[in-house]
C-alpha cells in the first residue's frame, strides 16, 4: 500500500493551494476526479470567445496573495476594472447596490421605499407585525434580517426576489448571516448620503481578470506543485478514517493528513460519518456562455434581473472587460437541487428572454458553451450551521480537513479559499516539528 504525509482531495483553487503552501519538499499527493485541473474555475475557448465555467472574478485585499500568482503567469496580460453593476428594474437601470440607489427609481418606488426604511424602527402599527418581529434584533433568518434592516419597500421590490431567484429556496430557510461580509449592507444615512454623493462601493468593486480566463490564475497555483504530484482522472471513492486510507478506483493510499475541498455532504458520505443530510442544502445553477456577432450593451459588467417572468438573475459581459468587438456573455439560472434541468428549453427561453430586456436586438449567436454547477450556491442554515461544526471536529479528531466553499459549507471568495489553504498548510507543517 502506497503511504503519503498529506492527501489532497480536489485540484481546484483550495486543494492545489494548499499543496502550493505545503511546498515541494512536502510528500504531498493530489488526487482529481477530473481529467483537467480548475474545478468551477475551468476555463473554455471557443471560436474566439474565452468563458469560465462563470463569472469568476477575483477580488484580491491581500497584495501579496495576488503578487505570488502573477509572478508566475509570464506574459498574461491581467487587467484591473473597476466594476459597474446595474439592476434591471421594470426595464430601467438603476446603480447596484439596490439599497443604496433608491433614488434612481421611479418616484412612487423611491418614496415607498424611503418611507418603509425610515419607519423601520416605528411603532408596529405603521410597519406591520412581521417588520415589527425581524426589527427586534434576534431575527434568525435572512428573510427576516431584509425586511428588519430595509423595510418592505426595497425587500419586496429587490432583496427577495433576487435572492430567491439565485438561491432557488424560501429565504426563510436561510440564516441571517447567510452571506456573511458579502451581502451589501446600508442604513439610512448611507441611503441619504447617496443621493447626493454617489459611493457604490461593495467588497468586489474592483475586481482583475486575466486574457486567458480565471484557469490562469489555477495555472499559477498549479505551477508550485510538481507535475508528478497531481494525479487526474482519480477520484476518492472511501475513505477509512480509522484506518486513515483513501481508496480510489486504480489504489488504496495510506495519509498521515488528509485536507478535502470535496462538497462536504460528500466526503462524509466517503468516510462514513454519520450525519443529518437533511442539514447541508443547496442550489445548482445553469450557465449559458454565449458569443454573438457584433457589440452589444457597453459599460456594464454585471446586471441583475429580480423579475421573476425572466429566467436568469444576472448576467455579465466578458467583452466590457476587454473591450472585444463581438458582445460574450455569460448567463445564469438558478435550480432547487432536485429540480431537472431542460437545457434546450432553458436556452431557447434565454435567448427570448435577451431579446425582451433589450441585451439582444437582431444579434446572431455564432458560438455557446453550457454548464450545469451542482452544488452552487451553498445554502447556510442555522442546522447546516451546527452540523457543519460537529462533523469538522469528528473529521479533524482523524487527521482530515474539509475546507473550500464547499468543503467548509460556507459563502466565501476564492482569495479567501487560497488564505484558508495557506493556514491549513501552516497547520500541517508546524504539526511535523
Amino acid at each position: 500500500m502506497e503511504s503519503v504525509d498529506t492527501l489532497v482531495v480536489g485540484a481546484g483553487v483550495s486543494g492545489l493551494a494548499t499543496a502550493a503552501a505545503l511546498g515541494p519538499d512536502h510528500d504531498t499527493l493530489v488526487l482529481e476526479g477530473d481529467a483537467e485541473i480548475g474545478g468551477y474555475c475551468k476555463t473554455v475557448k471557443k471560436d474566439g470567445f474565452v468563458w469560465d465555467y462563470s463569472g469568476h472574478f477575483f477580488h484580491f485585499k491581500h497584495p501579496e496573495i495576488e503578487a505570488w500568482l502573477r509572478e508566475r503567469m509570464p506574459g498574461q496580460r491581467v487587467l484591473t476594472v473597476e466594476k459597474k453593476s446595474f439592476i434591471d428594474f421594470r426595464g430601467q437601470w438603476i446603480d447596484f447596490p439596490f439599497q443604496k440607489n433608491i433614488h434612481q427609481l421611479p418616484r412612487e418606488d423611491f418614496v415607498e421605499c424611503l418611507y418603509d426604511l425610515y419607519f423601520a424602527r416605528a411603532p408596529a402599527e405603521l410597519v406591520g407585525p412581521e417588520v415589527a418581529a425581524a426589527r427586534k434584533g434576534d431575527y434568525a433568518t435572512f428573510h427576516e434580517m431584509l425586511f428588519a434592516r430595509f423595510g418592505r419597500g426595497i425587500a419586496e421590490r429587490f432583496l427577495i426576489p433576487y435572492n430567491e431567484k439565485l438561491y432557488a429556496c424560501d429565504l426563510r430557510t436561510l440564516d441571517k448571516d447567510a452571506m456573511g461580509r458579502f451581502f451589501p449592507h446600508a442604513d439610512l444615512t448611507d441611503v441619504v448620503r447617496n443621493m447626493r454623493h454617489a459611493d457604490n462601493r461593495t467588497y468586489n468593486a474592483t475586481f482583475t481578470y486575466p486574457e486567458g480566463g480565471a484557469i490562469e490564475y489555477v495555472k499559477a497555483l498549479a505551477s508550485a506543485v510538481p507535475p508528478s504530484r497531481i494525479a487526474l482522472g482519480e477520484p476518492v471513492v472511501g475513505i477509512d478514517l480509522a484506518a486513515k486510507v483513501a481508496k480510489t478506483p486504480k489504489r488504496e493510499i495510506r495519509f498521515r493528513s488528509l485536507v478535502s475541498s470535496a462538497p462536504l455532504p460528500r466526503l462524509l458520505s466517503l468516510a462514513g460519518v454519520a450525519h443529518d443530510a437533511a442539514a447541508f442544502s443547496w442550489n445548482k445553477v445553469l450557465v449559458f456562455n454565449l458569443g454573438f456577432d457584433r457589440k452589444g450593451k457597453q459599460g456594464a459588467h454585471w446586471v441583475y434581473y429580480p423579475d421573476k417572468d425572466i429566467s436568469f438573475y444576472r448576467i455579465g459581459f466578458y467583452d466590457n472587460i476587454f473591450d472585444t468587438d463581438r458582445m460574450s456573455l455569460y448567463v445564469e439560472l438558478g435550480y432547487p437541487a432536485g429540480a431537472p434541468v431542460d437545457v434546450a428549453a432553458a436556452r431557447a427561453r434565454v435567448l427570448e428572454d435577451l431579446a425582451r430586456v433589450g441585451v439582444i436586438d437582431g444579434h446572431a449567436l455564432v458560438a455557446e458553451h453550457s454548464v450545469v454547477m451542482d452544488p452552487a450556491y451553498v445554502h447556510v442554515t442555522r442546522a447546516g450551521i451546527a452540523e457543519q461544526a460537529r462533523v469538522t471536529a469528528e473529521l479533524s479528531r482523524a487527521g482530515v480537513r474539509s475546507i473550500g466553499r464547499y468543503g467548509g459549507w460556507t459563502y466565501c471568495s476564492i482569495e479567501d479559499n487560497i488564505v484558508e489553504a495557506r493556514a491549513v498548510a501552516a497547520g500541517i507543517q508546524q504539526g511535523e516539528t
